[in-house]
């Protein structure tokens, strides 16, 4: 029989014993309460990785930025040509000022001769007003009894319709200016007169998207056969669901597509045929991956700012090492000429095995994300320097993220679309718009042309 002491003993122990458990479980429990404050501090926005700025939570100002501090000054740069407005050799009406009388003694100066010392000139618009066509056909009798009748124009298809002004116009304001429709009818009313409801805008719009088809396939063609080419996508809404646009784009052509998914059936529908040859750059979304083409390049700007947000959570210096080898890597492709992408290079080799050590280093098993984004660059280890060896291929996907922010500012001003055939047209429109741009053309002359084409 137990004596009170050894009760006491036993009852103590027991007691250690169930502290010691539940120390356990604190200390796991802070640990995990430690790594959740630790995503909460150093959070993921804009500035540190692949989120847009629309995630970021109560829009903090930035701090910090990938962007290297240049030596030049702010403001226009040595060379600069500025711009001011200059006289017209050809004014379109020229309106003579002369005095009538003298001031001084009040003789008439009407038959004395003149000299023009001085003229200035005001740039306006004239008036603006709608011009109504009236199209009439005829018939008469032939002297050998046919009835012969003169025909309507081919586009002249009802007894009264807008013209292809007003449709190169619409599709202006709305796909490059982004206008709403009620702000659309409202200025249409207000400078032209033009009564035009809601349905006639989409009527409108399908038409002149419609006729930009040729012109649309002509784009896909020249991009899908360049040897480098961009892609990205984006999320939109089609009456309150989830949509994707798609673009792939080079130096001289953008091609933009509405799809209902982010996955491989797009690539397979809106790319079929694309060069073999191709350098596909993008942001290491895995279905680009399954795009058949012969290299890819990681965009290094998506890097980087991973790494920000590493350096940040983790403090530690690996992904400062990282972000330093991509700047290098970038820097030394611009002292490339078109040589070295082929030849042995020293500090490419360098930068090559320096990553190969990035790769190989142990990391902390706490650093969970950190892990992450190494193994994920193990993965697609191969697509990191392609720009290296390849001439014309740019480090990072800039040009294509430029190309689909505009459905980003299509939203942002007009909402949402409201079926998915809007979504398409703005897809054609959009991408004949983006085109004629990296051209250097016109967009109203571009949209003009397409809204007289007449397809067979």
């Amino acid at each position: 029989m137990q004596t009170p002491e050894q009760i006491i003993i036993e009852e103590l122990k027991r007691i250690i014993l169930m502290q010691a458990q539940e120390i356990k479980l604190l200390k796991a429990r802070i640990t995990d309460l430690e790594q959740k404050l630790e995503r909460y501090i150093n959070r993921k926005d804009s500035s540190n990785s692949s989120l847009p700025p629309s995630k970021d939570e109560n829009r903090p100002p930035r701090t910090s930025s990938l962007r290297e501090k240049s030596e030049r000054k702010v403001g226009g740069q040595p060379g600069h040509e500025g711009k001011t407005l200059e006289m017209t050799d050809i004014p379109d009406e020229i309106i003579e000022h002369r005095a009538c009388f003298c001031p001084e003694c009040g003789k008439d100066l009407s038959t004395q001769p003149f000299e023009l010392f001085g003229k200035r000139q005001v740039i306006d618009i004239p008036t603006i007003k709608q011009i109504i066509t009236e199209h009439r056909v005829y018939r008469c009798m032939c002297t050998c009894g046919k009835m012969v009748e003169s025909e309507f124009p081919v586009d002249v298809d009802c007894p009264v319709r807008y013209g292809k002004n007003i449709e190169t116009l619409i599709g202006y304001l709305n796909v490059r200016q982004y206008l709403p429709f009620k702000r659309l009818q409202e200025m249409l009313h207000d400078l032209f007169s033009i009564p035009i409801s809601e349905g006639g805008l989409h009527y409108l719009l399908n038409r002149l998207a419609s006729k930009g088809a040729d012109g649309y396939e002509l784009i896909r063609q020249r991009v899908l056969n360049s040897r480098v080419i961009g892609t990205d996508e984006t999320g939109m809404k089609v009456n309150g669901k989830k949509y994707w646009f798609w673009t792939w784009q080079n130096k001289r052509a953008t091609f933009i597509a509405a799809s209902t998914n982010r996955g491989i059936s797009t690539i397979e529908e809106h790319v079929n045929g694309i060069s073999q040859d191709a350098v596909l750059v993008h942001d290491c979304w895995k279905a680009h991956f399954q795009t058949p083409v012969k290299k890819h390049q990681l965009c290094t700007a998506h890097l980087e700012r991973e790494t920000k947000y590493l350096e940040e959570r983790y403090k530690v210096a690996w992904p400062v090492r990282f972000r330093v080898m991509l700047m290098e890597a970038k820097k030394l492709q611009k002292q490339f000429s078109p040589v070295d992408y082929y030849c042995p290079n020293h500090a490419r080799s360098h930068l090559e095995k320096e990553l190969d050590n990035l790769l190989a280093e142990p990391l902390d098993p706490k650093h969970k994300e950190m892990i992450t984004f190494q193994k994920r660059i193990i993965k697609y280890r191969d697509h990191v320097f392609t720009f290296l060896y390849y001439p014309n291929v740019p480090p990072d996907n800039n040009g294509s993220e430029r190309a689909i922010r505009n459905i980003k500012v299509k939203q942002k001003i007009s909402g949402q679309f409201k079926i998915f055939d809007a979504a398409e047209n703005f897809a054609i429109l959009r991408s004949i718009i983006d085109t004629a741009t990296k051209n250097g053309q016109n967009v109203l002359q571009a949209l003009n042309v397409i809204a007289d084409y007449k397809r067979d």
